[in-house]
């Protein structure tokens, strides 16, 4: 790959493993600085030395992000402001299926996958906008499907299925809104993407016991080929005029649910807003 992107910035959630990784490590080839916005130093440190090594240039450095805390995610926020350096590319791409709540009581699944990206991307968004051609992008799931709505009770207790799939096809639902809401408010200020990887064999879901893990991920794609749809949707020229669109495998555009309303991504967005302590 060229460095066409030379002297670009993407901040990558959940990039020490999987998709996430291979998002970043593909972006750094092509000259971009990548951040990758992480739970852990320890896991996160010998990727950021792979990435820079494979390039042979220091362009991965971390930014410790832990999004079932939202007050990690405002001192993640802050830190990268700090840098003063513009922002390309948001690409909240962090998932998990687990049971649990997170620090502030919302449902563990929704928390992590919507509500924390939720809330980086608000107080990210004015440097996305005075970033020209600046992007977002939403690593969703075909699973929103199968979600038939938004229990909003159901979102500030833990989670109440054995598996955590329920919750996790309602947060993926809650990522297609929230890209489709932004699209609507923003305009051509900046453009939104979600994105389907396809069934991935990554460690979102690491915490499924086997051997249904196991068998899961027999029937699955490699991460690699997962990263394609967020790639594209970072950085495909042919879709720099496109927004708030969703997009399934390798980034072919899709309808999504029909649940997916404009009413609902405002009453989600509204929602969201007062959880995190924001203004609508």
């Amino acid at each position: 790959m060229g460095t066409d992107l030379a002297n670009k910035t993407y901040l990558i959630t959940g990039a020490n493993t999987g998709i996430g990784k291979v998002t970043a490590l593909e972006l750094a080839k092509r000259g971009a600085n990548v951040v990758l916005a992480c739970r852990s130093k320890a896991k996160s440190e010998p990727v950021i030395a792979e990435i820079n090594t494979a390039v042979g240039a220091q362009r991965a450095s971390l930014s410790l992000l832990d999004l079932s805390d939202l007050d990690s995610v405002r001192t993640c926020a802050a830190e990268f402001l700090a840098r003063n350096v513009p922002l390309d590319g948001l690409i909240n791409n962090a998932g998990l299926v687990t049971r649990g709540t997170t620090k502030q009581g919302f449902e563990l699944i929704f928390g992590v996958n919507h509500l924390g990206h939720y809330l980086l991307t608000r107080l990210l968004l004015d440097k996305l906008k005075a970033t020209p051609g600046a992007r977002i992008v939403n690593v969703a799931s075909a699973g929103h499907y199968r979600a038939k709505g938004i229990d909003w009770a159901a979102q500030q207790q833990t989670t109440r299925s054995i598996t955590g799939f329920p919750e996790y096809t309602v947060s993926k639902l809650a990522n297609v809104l929230f890209t489709q809401e932004l699209a609507r408010r923003l305009g051509d200020s900046v453009h939104t993407y979600a994105v389907h990887p396809g069934g991935v064999a990554s460690d979102v879901w690491r915490r499924i016991p086997n051997p249904l893990r196991w068998a899961m991920l027999k029937m699955m794609l490699t991460v690699e080929q997962g990263a394609v749809s967020s790639l594209k949707a970072a950085t495909d020229p042919d879709l720099a005029y496109e927004t708030g669109q969703y997009y399934t495998t390798y980034g072919k555009p899709k309808a999504p649910s029909k649940v997916a309303t404009p009413a609902l991504g405002k009453e989600l967005w509204d929602k969201s807003a007062a959880w995190v302590g924001l203004e609508p």
